[in-house]
């Protein structure tokens, strides 16, 4: 459907974006597909993201002239700017691959991301990036019903958690790639639109660096698998549903974007830094204790069982007795 989308908007694009973008999403389509039906490694998967970056890269219009001040940065070189841009990709890719693991999840987060995106965009008149982000919030409003549903369920899988990654990541890049007279009418100040990326973000950001952190105090592999994200935490520890854990993420992603946008408007990027690392940091701590890996899972199960055949021992014995008054009382 994006694909589709973009040969109807095409004329909206300034340095043809779209000729660009269409053979990205089709190598982390083609990835995504063959990741799904059969397994491919970690490895095989950043190779193609990095082919897919570059096609993107390619193209003037995503590149980072400056910081415009970011704690006192300015001119970028262009060899810096590849660095940072491809980096900045890679990751949100990666991040937003990561949190799909909850039916709802991946999709409601996209859809706050895409309507902020798609508000940024208009006030900035880039017209062709506010259309790109409607036709994604169209395809994940409509997987959206699908996805939580009890009957009719489907999944994003790799294919569309890829695809929907590399689109927000390009919005993200040419977010930070507007020119000065673009943020014009954009509510808050012009040094703080990194901040105001991560806010966005600040879901799939926060839960990747948390997992991470944690594999990492474990002596694991970063990507190996457990059920350490944010998501499970609320499933398991907190005993929430699916439906109940993917909703409030999701209002915290928005009420998290609201507030950096007020302080932007007028706070300085130094104290909204501050504040910014300040919250990772507490919610960090919060969530950082809920931390089990597949072999502690594994434990608990086994323990749980050995609980459940114990309690119906004891109550077996009652049920016979019971049983058998019964039927001397019958007599």
């Amino acid at each position: 459907m994006l694909i589709f989308a973009l040969f109807f908007i095409k004329g909206y694009d300034s340095f043809e974006e779209g000729i660009f973008i269409i053979p990205a999403l089709t190598i982390l389509f083609i990835v995504g597909l063959k990741d799904d039906l059969v397994m491919i490694s970690p490895g095989t998967k950043m190779l193609a993201q990095v082919a897919a970056i570059c096609f993107i890269l390619a193209n003037p219009s995503f590149t980072l002239h400056s910081l415009n001040g970011f704690l006192n940065i300015n001119e970028i070189p262009y060899y810096l700017n590849l660095i940072i841009s491809g980096f900045i990709m890679l990751t949100v890719i990666n991040s937003y691959n990561l949190i799909d693991g909850i039916d709802g999840l991946a999709s409601i987060v996209g859809i706050v991301i895409m309507v902020i995106y798609t508000t940024i965009f208009y006030l900035t008149e880039e017209y062709f990036f506010a259309l790109i982000s409607i036709t994604m919030n169209a395809s994940l409003m409509a997987f959206f019903g699908y996805n939580i549903s009890s009957d009719r369920k489907i999944f994003m899988g790799d294919t569309g958690s890829l695809i929907v990654g590399l689109i927000i990541s390009v919005l993200t890049l040419k977010f930070l790639a507007l020119t000065p007279e673009a943020y014009t009418d954009l509510p808050f100040l012009l040094e703080n639109a990194p901040l105001i990326a991560i806010s966005i973000l600040i879901v799939p950001l926060f839960d990747t660096a948390r997992v991470f952190a944690i594999r990492i105090a474990n002596k694991r592999g970063p990507f190996s698998p457990d059920r350490n994200h944010t998501h499970h935490v609320l499933i398991d520890y907190w005993g929430l549903s699916h439906k109940q854990a993917s909703f409030i993420i999701g209002c915290f992603n928005l009420l998290f974007v609201v507030l950096f946008i007020v302080l932007g408007t007028t706070a300085k990027n130094w104290g909204m830094l501050l504040m910014l690392v300040g919250i990772v940091l507490f919610l960090g701590f919060v969530f950082f204790k809920y931390n089990y890996n597949f072999t502690t899972l594994k434990q608990k199960i086994k323990i749980k069982r050995k609980v459940d055949k114990i309690k119906g021992n004891l109550e077996r014995p009652k049920s016979q007795k019971s049983k058998k008054d019964k039927q001397e009382k019958e007599e």
